[in-house]
């Protein structure tokens, strides 16, 4: 069931970048660890910047393609998890439980609003 809407997904990824900026304090990530998460912080932010939704003010990337980027994100995080920081315990863990939201904000987002739409505004 697609239950959040393309407004409340904007809402989450804002939320994502917050937590992707203040990450590397909290938990103490250093090196190519805090790189790392400083650098999809910033990739999430201009994705998020850049969408055709309530939160993007540039409206360029439509929201079908972003939410194909997100779940191919969300899969490679884990996937990095695994094997650029299987030495880091708290960065391994972090970014198995990221990648995992993304990958559930992905299957429950409603990228084409059809769900969140009047009978009258689906036939437009």
């Amino acid at each position: 069931m697609k239950f959040i809407s393309p407004e409340n997904h904007g809402i989450i990824d804002l939320l994502f970048v917050a937590l992707l900026f203040t990450a590397p304090a909290y938990f103490g990530f250093t090196g190519v660890l805090a790189t790392f998460t400083y650098a999809l912080a910033g990739v999430h932010l201009l994705l998020t910047l850049l969408t055709k939704y309530a939160a993007g003010p540039i409206k360029i990337i439509p929201l079908p393609i972003h939410g194909t980027i997100e779940f191919v994100v969300g899969i490679a995080l884990i996937v990095l998890a695994y094997t650029l920081f299987n030495n880091n315990a708290e960065g391994k863990l972090f970014y198995v439980i990221f990648g995992t939201v993304i990958l559930l904000t992905w299957l429950v987002t409603d990228y084409k609003g059809i769900f969140h739409q009047t009978a009258e505004e689906r036939t437009l």
